[in-house]
């Protein structure tokens, strides 16, 4: 069982974690009782939160006019005054830490007496608030003794928006410095990318703490200056978990993942923000199944995840298609004050999408109440990878229309992609007018990528390539292998070869420029200059990358490669594969020979055909997984078209729903019918 260990009041412990959300009930649940992680997660009970509405507990005290205050009475003591402000004080920052400044303020404005903790709990609600440093310095100015902290406060405003020349000012003319004055200062410049001035006043601080060393520290590694951060390292007095982390992150953000991982076993002790930064190291360094390896030893070490390592779980899970981990995760989440997060929501939403899940995704997504772009742009995107072209345009007129989210470059990426999907090449083409006239977007390279796919998959090559030769930059690598793919498809060798000259050009070393070229080549039967293509593969070095596929079973995940010699039950296997070949023969499939990418004859081809790697998957599949249960494929390349064809023959003769990710999209096939329209 991989879980925290229990403590004597969970919410306490959520608290701790967590920021402070409402726990409410939620009817939606897409899993089952039972799993590894969550099940020795008890909910927390429905408590007191700062972010309900004032009035609403008893343990916040309303001013109001029928409602006397509680003060009125001459004969209350001075104490029970000091406790009701104390009281007060403290609701406001706990409203401040849960971000509800304007419930901070109604109570602020509501007190009779306030103390300068009073103003400063007000003060450090407008820092965290990007963009009212006005109003923070008219309250600044309103405060009868401030005090230290209240010039400190302040001080982190400007350096929140970024005011850094005001800040300087401010910080001259603060009357008393203290450590945390300098550690303000130090923090806010490193943010702001300034390391040289930060230095300058690290050096000159008259004394030096913790919180001082960790600013510099996770400043040079925020900037890139990996080898600055280690020197400050090794000689600060005192390495707190802090600095060990910071450390630990640059390491993983320059790839260097054994030095990472040393490190990380040495720390003395850890924290989840410790875990975190080798578990979202090892997902954005590639390496996913170490950072879910590593999420469960963190959970049977009994240590809690914060929000940040739940979301870096589920985009591992994602990477993966590891459902099931997924799956665990929301329930995980589910249980916790962080289900109402948008960030988390939206997370989870992804992973559904990316393993192949679109009707959880789509609930979801409707019970998401507070959503943000990469909420929408994460349901757009979703549709459009599983084929739902229609509902990807439907949604985004629907955030559009309701006018509450603007649509950003990310958001057109996935309406472009929709289009492309779906074959909407008009369409497609006025959307990304619109996007520049109308929303004053600019358009990047992934918006011409989409449109050279877009145009290059309907066979308007020509037009493709008027794209890329008026794109205001040079075009990228990905752009001339998206014109190589679609040249493909309509066997065009004249572009073709432009399209892989120019993409190895970019990049020499790059297999996919030989490789798609002599599938060109292969496609019209043109074997003498295959053979040419891969002699000089072989003389550079140049190794394309094999096909594979994987379905998981039992836990247990099977990869599978073309013509597999090694799985343990092959002979079952290639029985099975024979059994469907001859069913789906008569049913009317024609294996297609132009995709047996060697020149041997037309009886080898077909035996080529009939072990690529998804063949061999969906059969195994088929031999384990019961009935009612969809077979789940995922493939590193683009599924070819004889094995598209011959999943929907299998689909249909055994009344099986059969999922298929490739690297473009994903493919639901069930009665003999795709969900890409054969188009893709």
């Amino acid at each position: 069982m991989y879980c925290r260990k229990k403590t004597r009041n969970n919410y306490l412990l959520y608290n701790k974690i967590f920021s402070p959300f409402q726990l409410h009930v939620c009817s939606h649940s897409t899993f089952t009782d039972g799993n590894l992680i969550a099940d020795s997660i008890a909910e927390p009970a429905r408590l007191y939160s700062p972010s309900s509405p004032l009035g609403k507990t008893s343990s916040v005290p309303t001013f109001n006019d029928s409602t006397p205050p509680p003060l009125t009475k001459s004969k209350l003591s001075d104490k029970l005054v000091y406790i009701d402000v104390l009281s007060c004080n403290k609701t406001i920052n706990d409203y401040v830490r849960a971000g509800d400044l304007d419930s901070a303020l109604e109570l602020f404005t509501r007190m009779t007496v306030k103390t300068t903790v009073t103003w400063n709990s007000i003060l450090a609600g407008y820092s965290r608030k990007p963009g009212k440093v006005n109003e923070a310095r008219q309250l600044f100015d309103r405060i009868p003794e401030p005090t230290t902290v209240s010039f400190n406060t302040m001080l982190a405003c400007y350096l929140n928006n970024s005011d850094v020349a005001t800040a300087r000012i401010f910080f001259n003319q603060i009357p008393v410095k203290d450590t945390a004055s300098y550690n303000t200062l130090i923090s806010g410049l490193s943010r702001n990318g300034k390391m040289a001035e930060a230095h300058r006043i690290f050096s000159i601080m008259p004394e030096k703490n913790d919180v001082s060393w960790n600013a510099m520290i996770s400043g040079y590694v925020e900037a890139g200056d990996l080898n600055s951060a280690l020197e400050l390292f090794q000689i600060a007095p005192v390495k707190t978990v802090i600095a060990w982390t910071a450390v630990i992150t640059g390491f993983m953000k320059f790839g260097k993942i054994e030095s990472a991982k040393n490190l990380f076993e040495k720390m003395p002790s850890k924290s989840s923000v410790s875990w975190n930064a080798m578990i979202s190291g090892y997902i954005d360094n590639n390496q996913s199944e170490e950072g879910l390896k590593l999420l469960k030893t963190m959970f049977g070490g009994g240590f809690w995840p914060n929000a940040s390592t739940l979301c870096s779980a589920l985009l591992g899970c994602s990477n993966l298609s590891d459902l099931k981990l997924g799956k665990q995760i929301h329930q995980l989440i589910f249980k916790s004050p962080l289900y109402f997060d948008t960030t988390a929501g939206t997370s989870i939403l992804s992973m559904y999408t990316k393993c192949g899940e679109l009707k959880d995704a789509w609930k979801l997504f409707t019970e998401i109440s507070r959503k943000d772009i990469v909420t929408w742009n994460s349901m757009i995107s979703g549709f459009a990878q599983h084929g739902e072209g229609q509902r990807a345009l439907s949604l985004f007129d629907k955030m559009r229309i309701d006018g509450k989210t603007q649509p950003d470059w990310i958001t057109f990426v996935a309406v472009l992609s929709a289009c492309n999907h779906a074959g909407l090449v008009d369409l497609g083409i006025q959307y990304f007018s619109s996007m520049v006239k109308d929303y004053g977007v600019e358009a990047k390279p992934d918006h011409f990528a989409c449109m050279v796919d877009l145009l290059g998959r309907a066979g308007k090559l020509n037009e493709a390539v008027d794209v890329i030769n008026k794109m205001p930059f040079k075009p990228h690598p990905a752009i001339y292998g998206t014109l190589l793919g679609a040249c493909r498809i309509h066997k065009n060798i004249e572009l073709a070869e432009f399209a892989a000259k120019n993409l190895l050009n970019l990049q020499p070393e790059n297999a996919t420029g030989y490789v798609q070229l002599a599938n060109v080549y292969a496609s019209l039967n043109k074997w003498t200059h295959v053979a040419s293509i891969r002699k000089s593969m072989k003389e550079t070095n140049i190794v394309k990358a094999p096909g594979y596929s994987w379905i998981e079973v039992k836990n247990v995940i099977h990869e599978f490669r073309s013509s597999d010699r090694v799985h343990r039950d092959l002979d079952a296997i290639h029985q099975k594969l024979h059994d469907l070949d001859r069913k789906i023969r008569v049913a009317g499939y024609v294996p297609d020979l132009e995709f047996a990418l060697h020149d041997v004859e037309e009886e080898q081809k077909e035996l080529i055909l009939l072990r690529h790697s998804e063949k061999l998957a969906i059969a195994y599949a088929l031999m384990r997984i019961p009935l009612g249960i969809p077979i789940r494929v995922f493939k590193n390349l683009r599924v070819c078209r004889d094995c598209h064809n011959a999943i929907k023959y299998i689909s249909a003769i055994e009344n099986r729903e059969i999922i298929v990710r490739d690297t473009t999209r994903f493919h639901h096939f069930k009665d003999g019918i795709c969900s890409c329209g054969d188009y893709w």
